[in-house]
C-alpha cells in the first residue's frame, strides 16, 4: 500500500524532530522522546511511527541494549506490508542491516538476520529477501564459516518460487523475463559466495562465468558487488592479477553505489592486487577511489603502495610491521601477505644488485631489512626463475653476477670450442 497522500500529522512530525534534536545531546533521553511519537500515533501505523522505530533500533543498538533493539526492530518490520512504500521499506531495512553489521555479538547478529528473512518471506518480498540472504552470508559466514552460508543458500533455493531454470530461457513478457533473470543472478551470487568460502575453485569458476553471461537482468548493485568480489578472489588465488584487479574495482564501485561498507574491504583488495600486479598505476588515481585516499581504514594500505611504487623497502617493511595486526586481521589479505612481501622484496632486490658484479649477502640483508637466510632463499628463487644470472658463493656469502664478468667470456669460449670440435668431427679433420 502507498503512503497516505493526506497532510502529515503536525503533532507527530513536531515530536519526531524534537526527538531527533534531543538525540544529538542525550541518547538515553531521546529514547523516551521517540517513544512518544509511537504513543501519539496509537494503532494507526504510519510514516512517523516507522521513522521513530528506525531511530529507536539504531539508538538501542548503539547503547548495546540488544534485547530492546530486537523488540523495536520486530515492531518496525510490522510496517513493511501496509504502512510504508516497498521502496522506503527496502532502503530502511538495508540501512539498518548495514548499521548493525559491525556487531561482534554473533548470536544477536544471527537473530537479527533470521528475524529479517522471516518477515520478508511472510511479506512475499522475494527481491529484498534474496538480497538479505547475501547480508547473512557476509555478516554471519565471516564469524561462523561456510556452514551458515550453505544453509541460507539451500533456503533460498527451496523457498524462491517458482524454481528458476538455468538451462531454459525465461518465458513470458519482457518484465517477467527480466525479473526472472534478476532472481537467477541473485541465486548465482549467493551460490558463488558459498563456493568462495569453500574454496571450491571449479564450481566457482563455472558459476562466475555463467553469471556474467546473464543478460537483461536489473540486479541491486549489492548482488553484482558480491559476484565481482568473489571473482576477484578467485582470479587472485589463481595468479591472474589483471582480471582480479578489474573485478575488485567493479566490486568496489558497486558497493560504493549501494552505500555498503564492504567497499573499504574491496579497496584494500584492489591495492593489494595492484602491488602483486607490479603496476605503476595507483588505484587512488581513479575518480571513484580518490575520496577514500585518506580514510583511516585504508591508510596502512595507502602507505604501503606509496612505499612500493617508490621502491622503498625499508619504509615498506616498517609500515607493514607497524600495521601488521590490522592488516592480518582480514583473512583474505592475510592469505596473500607472503606473496606480497616476496614481490616487493624481489622488485627491490633486482634494482639493488643490477650495478654490481659481486655483492655481499649481509649488504643485501641490511638494505632489505631481512635476515641473510631470507636473502639467500630469495636469491635462489630469483636465479631459478631466471631473474638473476649469477651464483651464490655460500662459503664467503657473496652473490657473484655473470653479466660482464670473466665467467661470461669463459662460458662463451667453451661454447665456441665445442662448436669447433663438432664441426671438425663432421668434416673428418
Amino acid at each position: 500500500m502507498e503512503e497516505s497522500t493526506s497532510e502529515p500529522d503536525v503533532d507527530l512530525e513536531n515530536q519526531y524532530y524534537l526527538a531527533k534534536t534531543l538525540k544529538e545531546e542525550d541518547l538515553e533521553n531521546s529514547i523516551t522522546a521517540f517513544q512518544k511519537v509511537l504513543d501519539l500515533q496509537g494503532d494507526l501505523k504510519g510514516e512517523w511511527g516507522f521513522k521513530a522505530l528506525k531511530q529507536l533500533v539504531k539508538i538501542n543498538f548503539k547503547l548495546k541494549n540488544y534485547k530492546e533493539t530486537m523488540k523495536k526492530y520486530k515492531e518496525l518490520l510490522g510496517y513493511i506490508n501496509n504502512s510504508v512504500t516497498k521502496n522506503h521499506g527496502e532502503k530502511s531495512i538495508n540501512s539498518i542491516l548495514d548499521y548493525t553489521s559491525s556487531s561482534r555479538d554473533i548470536e544477536m547478529l544471527q537473530n537479527f538476520y533470521e528475524t529479517t528473512l522471516a518477515a520478508l518471506k511472510n511479506a512475499k518480498n522475494d527481491r529484498l529477501w534474496v538480497q538479505d540472504q547475501h547480508e547473512v552470508g557476509q555478516g554471519v559466514s565471516g564469524a561462523r564459516g561456510v556452514f551458515e552460508v550453505g544453509q541460507h543458500y539451500q533456503a533460498a533455493q527451496a523457498d524462491l518460487q517458482p524454481p528458476l531454470s538455468r538451462d531454459r530461457p525465461a518465458q513470458g513478457s519482457h518484465d517477467t523475463r527480466d525479473k526472472s533473470r534478476t532472481q537467477l543472478l541473485e541465486i548465482y551470487a549467493l551460490e558463488i559466495q558459498m563456493y568462495t568460502e569453500q574454496k571450491n575453485h571449479k564450481q566457482l569458476k563455472d558459476l562466475y562465468e555463467r553469471s556474467l553471461r546473464v543478460r537483461s537482468a536489473i540486479p541491486h548493485p549489492l548482488i553484482m558487488s558480491v559476484i565481482r568480489e568473489c571473482g576477484g578472489k578467485m582470479h587472485l588465488r589463481s595468479g591472474d592479477y589483471e582480471k582480479a584487479y578489474t573485478d575488485f574495482f567493479e566490486a568496489f564501485k558497486n558497493y560504493d553505489e549501494a552505500g555498503n561498507p564492504r567497499r573499504i574491504n574491496c579497496l584494500k583488495y584492489l591495492i593489494l592486487t595492484s602491488m602483486l600486479l607490479k603496476s605503476a598505476i595507483n588505484p587512488f588515481d581513479s575518480q571513484e577511489a580518490k575520496p577514500y585516499k585518506n580514510d583511516s581504514e585504508v591508510k596502512a594500505m595507502t602507505d604501503l603502495i606509496s612505499a612500493f611504487q617508490n621502491n622503498n623497502m625499508k619504509d615498506f617493511e616498517r609500515i607493514f610491521q607497524e600495521n601488521k595486526d590490522s592488516l592480518m586481521a582480514d583473512q583474505f589479505v592475510h592469505e596473500h601477505i607472503a606473496d606480497l612481501l616476496k614481490h616487493i622484496r624481489t622488485k627491490v632486490l633486482l634494482i639493488l644488485v643490477k650495478p654490481y658484479n659481486n655483492i655481499k649477502l649481509d649488504f643485501i640483508s641490511k638494505e632489505l631489512g631481512i635476515s641473510e637466510e631470507e636473502v639467500e632463499s630469495l636469491l635462489v628463487s630469483c636465479i631459478l626463475d631466471g631473474f638473476i644470472d649469477g651464483r651464490i658463493d655460500q662459503v664467503n656469502k657473496i652473490l657473484i653476477m655473470r653479466h660482464g664478468t670473466g665467467d661470461d667470456k669463459y662460458v662463451a669460449m667453451e661454447k665456441l670450442a665445442g662448436q669447433i670440435r663438432t664441426l671438425s668431427f663432421a668434416i673428418g679433420v
